[in-house]
């Protein structure tokens, strides 16, 4: 078993599940393809990685995705409590390096993955921060649950707060490139790629 893991969170694509602030703009079919796609762009930039992965479904397994790797369906009441038990779970089985990504990155690539994964050989935590003020990857080398507690997901400074309370705890703490996901339509209208998958 290698010391490396990594775990992909990924929503079910079920129509009206998916990209509800884009499907405001776009509606729940448009809104549907462009999260599918994202998937897949996920797929192909981890399924060439060579590390331990498992993939976590917000609410079944999807057998025909990732076919060769461990598959579960996420467990906890809010996005914290789901990722602090994927790491937990890692942690407990003998990895000593685990990075999180999820699932609607248009330019997530696995050189960037692996750079997670680099970062965390002198530090304690990395993150991939968002353009909107979260973050895309969290990667860790020891277990640290502060950070999924007493958060606010989805808000605009969540990383900022998050960055702070870890210096205050004098944890180690590196940052990789940010990147922008898909929430809205302006953000859509900055991938002509994905754009083209709507209908008007």
């Amino acid at each position: 078993m290698s010391k490396k893991l990594l775990i992909i969170f990924v929503k079910n694509i079920k129509l009206g599940k998916v990209k509800t602030r884009l499907a405001k703009t776009i509606g729940d079919e448009n809104a549907f393809t462009v999260y599918k796609a994202l998937v897949e762009v996920t797929e192909k930039a981890t399924s060439t990685i060579n590390i331990d992965k498992r993939i976590y479904f917000s609410d079944a397994i999807i057998d025909e995705k990732w076919p060769n790797d461990y598959k579960a369906v996420q467990k906890g009441a809010d996005l914290g409590e789901r990722m602090s038990n994927a790491f937990q779970d890692g942690f407990d089985d003998g990895y000593a390096e685990i990075v999180l990504i999820g699932s609607d990155l248009p330019n997530i690539t696995k050189t960037i993955i692996h750079k997670g994964f680099r970062s965390l050989m002198h530090n304690d935590v990395v993150f991939g921060p968002a353009e909107d003020g979260g973050y895309y990857l969290i990667g860790m080398s020891k277990f640290h649950n502060c950070i999924f507690e007493n958060k606010a997901w989805s808000t605009s400074n969540l990383l900022e707060e998050t960055l702070a309370e870890l210096k205050q705890k004098k944890i180690e703490v590196s940052l990789i490139e940010t990147l922008n996901d898909i929430d809205t339509f302006e953000d859509l209208q900055g991938y002509p790629k994905f754009l083209k998958l709507i209908s008007k």
